[in-house]
């Protein structure tokens, strides 16, 4: 299969891994951040070492691009996108909030038609949310939601909707409806990346380590070639 470099820095928690043929072999994790800029550089080259002393060669390397903290984003990517250059490694980009949904899907016992609804915090009652099936179909894009008890209730009335991420807690007095279901201490970790980063590399569904940019950047840089360059 693939060796793959994993990098997560979307929210407070930064964290590296190595996967090797769909398992992981290494992993770290810091939560005592926000401090990326101070702890990821020394967490990727203890990854690297680990790799070569064990002579794996890497085939890419896997970032989690968004939506999350400016400040982390932009540190993770640059450090992504520095090892691809460095050696001439593929890159690939993991939405975060469909990589919040992989340690659920590991992990409990959903109903056959249940939709997930990860959410990271931004600011009062906002939200960046999306809603997927069990088969991570995107059942609803990427959104900045405002949460009211109307705001998720078409699809609440249909099915079970189980909340989760940093921003769930908060809204879920908002959100009462029997149908919602909120799910504690599930965080983006790079451990969790392995089987959406190998799928999206066995696709061919790779980025352009010039152009890529964390989530919050995209509709500025797809005008970038025509009109800024």
């Amino acid at each position: 299969m693939a060796c793959i470099l994993h990098i997560e820095t979307s929210t407070s928690v930064c964290s590296v891994a190595v996967s090797e043929d769909s398992h992981c072999i290494y992993h770290e994790e810091d939560h005592s951040g926000p401090n990326h800029a101070e702890r990821l550089g020394s967490m990727v080259d203890e990854a690297l070492s680990f790799t070569d002393s064990h002579a794996i060669p890497f085939d890419a390397v896997a970032v989690s691009c968004g939506p999350g903290s400016y400040t982390g984003l932009r540190i993770g990517v640059s450090m992504a996108k520095g090892v691809c250059y460095g050696r001439n490694l593929k890159l690939i980009g993991v939405p975060t909030l469909e990589l919040l949904c992989v340690p659920i899907l590991l992990r409990e016992e959903l109903e056959e038609n249940a939709l997930l609804c990860p959410m990271l915090d931004a600011r009062r009652m906002e939200v960046y949310a999306a809603l997927y099936d069990r088969a991570l179909h995107e059942i609803r894009p990427v959104g900045a939601d405002i949460v009211t008890e109307e705001t998720y209730k078409q699809w609440l009335d249909e099915c079970p909707v189980y909340f989760f991420g940093n921003g769930a807690k908060k809204c879920m007095e908002t959100i009462n409806h029997p149908n919602a279901h909120y799910i504690d201490g599930i965080e983006p970790i790079a451990k969790w990346m392995q089987p959406l980063a190998e799928k999206r590399l066995l696709n061919g569904q790779t980025e352009d380590v010039a152009y890529f940019v964390p989530f919050y950047l995209k509709d500025f840089v797809a005008l970038k070639p025509k009109k800024l360059l």
